[in-house]
């Protein structure tokens, strides 16, 4: 039982570092890509960019902690390697964005 416990942790970390490193590159990529209207200027849109963002990292980041799951069943050392590498690599994604592209 603490095998699929541990699992089970692999895979929601997976999936939460996953997306917040996906947010950070997303957000660049759309800032780099696309113009933004002022938003003083616009009454209504249907169309929130930050929530459609989060939406799209988070369905991104369970895909991941699927794949966390299924392969921490063989390599669970790997893993948990993997995503403290992950975790930085994340961490310092979403600094960048947080400085440059607010």
């Amino acid at each position: 039982m603490t095998h699929v416990r541990a699992r089970l942790a692999l895979a929601f970390q997976g999936a939460c570092v996953t997306a917040v490193g996906l947010y950070a590159v997303l957000r660049m990529a759309q800032k780099a890509l696309w113009s933004e209207p002022n938003p003083a200027t616009i009454l209504w849109s249907a169309h929130a960019g930050y929530f459609w963002r989060v939406w799209t990292v988070s369905y991104a980041g369970v895909m991941a902690g699927f794949v966390a799951f299924a392969a921490a069943k063989r390599h669970e050392a790997e893993v948990c390697r993997g995503l403290r590498w992950a975790l930085y690599v994340a961490g310092l994604l979403i600094v960048f964005q947080g400085l440059f592209v607010p």
